[in-house]
């Protein structure tokens, strides 16, 4: 770990709050499952009932961002309107109703007779995370985190600072009177908090990261604990020669416009030559209606793209209704172009030729690969997890939208009758190794 002289030791004052967590997860981690769903649809309610205190907390963050020129991706990011905040409220008491993912016992296997071994899944303990600009990402990873017996000490950034202290009120209002304490989440809201968070080592088990690519560089490079997150979405849609046009354009529109300030938004669009002639004369229309920039190689040029892309183009992540475009002679090409840019997020082909797509989606090494519908559905919500805490980009799991099964991990239980190694060491004991049903 590299040591950064501005990341500072935890105040005594911290500590405290970070051992308050850690035993109140450990109490968390002994609910029941109906304990953990009465409690978030306690913090659901709590939410509601506060819902115009929250919209109107995030208008005056919004006015402070604006004044302040924050970036038109990332106040798209902050704003949290009414509409916004009922459906994240929604996506909380979905969480509730998820299977319980602890105690799931995976492996249940005699050693040796009277000698049983168990694999059962169990929380991982407390939480550490940071976010920019997002203030329903602190609903999300809340609830997830007490669904899944986790505690959480989350840090938002200072642009949504009155929102999330607003919303973080609310959770922990909704958690008094129920099995689970309210200590169980904590909220920093200071630089120095956010960064003496790094070095709780020992009383935070995971770092979760979500915000630009510099923020979660900086937090890999400066804490001991494992991180969990991704530093760049740039995701890539293949356009090859025999896809349906007219699905090609729709989903290109979609996965640049539907939501262009997420991390699930293409960020460059590889046209197979032999159709991106006809591709182009249909899209460029409507990617300018939709206030999309295009900008593109020589080729894409030649065929109506106005502004040249250059080297830098190619590995930016946009976050923003710009889209670069180049043109590739085959599949190939366009594989060796995701593989040198890609952040190995989300990747989409557009083709009717199946032996083309299993190809594709068998030599991407991404965390989604996707045959003909939009990157837009690399989301937690959208696979049925019920929100997400975060993406996460490595190959190591979880990998992709990390929902509940992602915030657990297991511990073996080995129950036996005075069994000893030496008696097997000696051949007065042997191994079964026999699988028993689960």
């Amino acid at each position: 770990m590299k040591k950064s002289p501005g990341v500072p030791e935890p105040s005594s004052e911290l500590l405290q709050r970070a051992l308050d967590v850690r035993r109140s997860a450990v109490a968390l981690g002994q609910t029941t499952d109906q304990d953990r769903r009465r409690a978030l649809m306690s913090m659901a309610d709590s939410l509601a009932s506060n819902a115009d205190e929250i919209v109107g907390a995030n208008a005056q963050d919004l006015e402070r961002s604006e004044m302040k020129g924050l970036s038109t991706a990332l106040l798209s990011r902050l704003k949290l309107d009414k509409a916004k905040l009922l459906g994240a409220i929604e996506g909380v008491r979905k969480v509730a109703l998820l299977p319980d993912p602890l105690g799931i016992r995976q492996l249940n296997r005699e050693l040796s007779e009277g000698l049983v071994l168990e694999r059962r899944t169990v929380p991982l303990g407390v939480l550490g995370v940071i976010f920019e600009a997002r203030p329903d990402a602190l609903m999300q990873i809340a609830s997830l985190a007490i669904r899944s017996g986790n505690g959480a000490i989350l840090k938002g950034g200072s642009e949504a600072s009155l929102t999330n202290e607003t919303i973080m009120k609310a959770l922990r209002e909704g958690l008094v009177n129920t099995p689970v304490d309210p200590h169980t989440l904590e909220l920093l809201t200071t630089r120095q908090e956010s960064l003496s968070l790094l070095r709780l080592d020992g009383l935070v088990d995971l770092i979760i990261p979500r915000g630009s690519n510099e923020l979660v560089r900086f937090i890999q490079d400066n804490t001991r604990i494992p991180v969990l997150g991704h530093a760049d979405g740039i995701c890539h849609l293949y356009i090859d020669s025999c896809a349906d046009l007219e699905q090609a354009v729709r989903i290109a529109i979609d996965s640049k416009t539907q939501y262009p300030a997420a991390c699930n938004a293409i960020e460059t669009l590889l046209l197979h030559r032999d159709i991106a002639a006809s591709f182009l004369a249909k899209a460029i229309p409507i990617f300018k209606e939709a206030g999309v920039t295009l900008r593109g190689d020589q080729a894409s040029q030649d065929l109506g793209v106005q502004i040249a892309a250059n080297e830098e183009d190619w590995a930016i992540e946009y976050l923003d209704l710009i889209l670069s475009i180049r043109v590739v002679s085959d599949l190939d090409a366009a594989l060796e172009h995701i593989r040198r840019y890609g952040s190995r997020h989300t990747e989409a082909i557009i083709t009717n030729d199946k032996k083309v797509a299993e190809r594709f989606l068998g030599a991407v090494d991404s965390a989604g690969v996707y045959h003909n519908c939009s990157t837009r559905f690399a989301d937690g919500f959208r696979y049925g997890f019920g929100a997400e805490v975060g993406i996460s980009t490595q190959t190591l799991p979880p990998r992709g939208p990390v929902g509940l099964e992602g915030l657990v991990t297991y511990r073996y239980r080995l129950k036996g009758d005075g069994h000893i190694a030496a008696d097997f060491a000696s051949g007065d004991r042997c191994f079964s190794h026999k699988d028993l049903p689960l």
